[in-house]
C-alpha cells in the first residue's frame, strides 16, 4: 500500500497478494494479548468520549468479523486466547468498561464469545452516534454485516484506508477512528504516516488511533519515528511487551499511536503496563 498524491488529493494504490485479496483472518487471534491492550485502552476511550451528550462518529478501517468465538478451532489451534484474555481476565473489575462490554457480548452472544473492537463500539455507541466499519475480505465482511449490522452500523466491503481518506471529516465531527491493519503488505510502516497525517489535516478534532505490532524484526521503528517527527497534538503512544505467542512468532509487543487522546486514557495506559511488565 502507498499513499500517494495526484490532481484531486492522495489517493491508495494497495498491492493485495495472491488472488486479489488480503488473507489475514482474525479468527486465529482473537482475544490475544495484543487484542487486550487494544481492545481495554479503546474501551475505556469510547467510555469517556459517551459520556458527554454531543453525538459521535466511530470509524474502523480493518473490522474483521466483529465477533469471535474463543472455543472454535481457530483460536483453539494457536492457543493465543488461552495466553490473552482467558488469563488475565482479572486484570479488569467489573466497573470497567472493557469487563462490561465482555460481560454484555457473553450475555448476548453466548459465554465463549469475544468482541472485536467493532462489536466493542456497536455496543458502547448510542443512539445518535453514527458507526461506519470497512473490510474487505468477503466471508469476514459477510459475517460483520451479520452482527453489526443490528446496531444500525454501515457495513462497507471496500478497502478501509480509501475509506478513512473519503469520509473524513465524519459527521457528527466529534469521534475515534481506529486504523488496524494486519500489516500483511510490508509497504503500510511507510504509507501510514502520509495516510494519518493527511487524515489529521482533514479532521483535526478526530481521536485516530493506530495500532501496530512490536516486531522483533523492529520493521515498525521507522514507521514510529516518521509519526513522531510530525508532531501531532496530544498524542498517546504506548506500548506493551509480552512473550512470543509460539516458538520463531515475531511479535513481542503490541502498541497503539494515539492522536487527540481523551482526558485520562494515560492512567489506564500506564496501569496496563505494569500489568504486563509483571507477567
Amino acid at each position: 500500500m502507498a499513499l500517494r498524491h495526484g490532481p484531486g488529493g492522495f489517493f491508495i494504490h494497495r498491492v493485495v497478494t495472491g488472488g486479489g485479496m488480503l488473507s489475514y483472518q482474525h479468527g486465529y487471534h482473537a482475544g490475544n494479548l495484543a487484542d487486550v491492550h487494544k481492545h481495554a485502552l479503546l474501551a475505556v476511550m469510547l467510555d469517556y468520549l459517551t459520556q458527554k451528550p454531543k453525538p459521535l462518529s466511530y470509524l474502523e478501517t480493518h473490522s474483521g468479523r466483529g465477533l469471535y468465538a474463543l472455543d472454535a478451532p481457530e483460536a483453539q489451534k494457536t492457543g493465543e486466547a488461552a495466553q490473552g484474555i482467558l488469563r488475565v481476565a482479572d486484570w479488569f473489575a467489573p466497573g470497567h468498561p472493557y469487563a462490561r462490554i465482555l460481560a454484555d457480548t457473553r450475555a448476548r452472544f453466548g459465554t465463549n464469545a469475544y468482541p472485536g473492537s467493532p462489536m466493542i463500539a456497536a455496543q458502547m455507541l448510542r443512539a445518535g452516534d453514527r458507526l461506519t466499519l470497512a473490510e474487505l475480505h468477503p466471508q469476514e465482511h459477510a459475517a460483520l454485516q451479520g452482527v453489526a449490522g443490528p446496531f444500525g452500523a454501515v457495513v462497507l466491503r471496500e478497502d478501509g484506508l480509501k475509506m478513512a481518506l473519503a469520509r473524513t471529516p465524519p459527521m457528527p465531527r466529534r469521534g475515534l477512528m481506529l486504523i488496524d491493519p494486519s500489516y500483511e503488505v510490508k509497504d503500510d510502516y511507510s504509507a501510514l504516516p502520509r495516510l494519518v497525517s493527511a487524515l489529521h489535516a482533514k479532521w483535526n478534532v478526530g481521536t485516530i488511533t493506530l495500532w501496530y505490532p512490536v516486531l522483533t524484526s523492529g520493521a515498525h521503528r521507522p514507521m514510529l519515528f516518521a509519526l513522531e517527527a510530525a508532531s501531532f497534538p496530544k498524542v498517546l503512544r504506548h506500548e506493551v511487551g509480552f512473550a512470543p505467542a509460539r516458538d520463531g512468532h515475531g511479535m513481542v509487543g503490541s502498541g497503539l499511536f494515539i492522536i487527540n487522546a481523551p482526558f485520562g486514557l494515560s492512567d489506564e495506559a500506564a496501569r496496563l503496563g505494569r500489568l504486563f511488565a509483571g507477567l
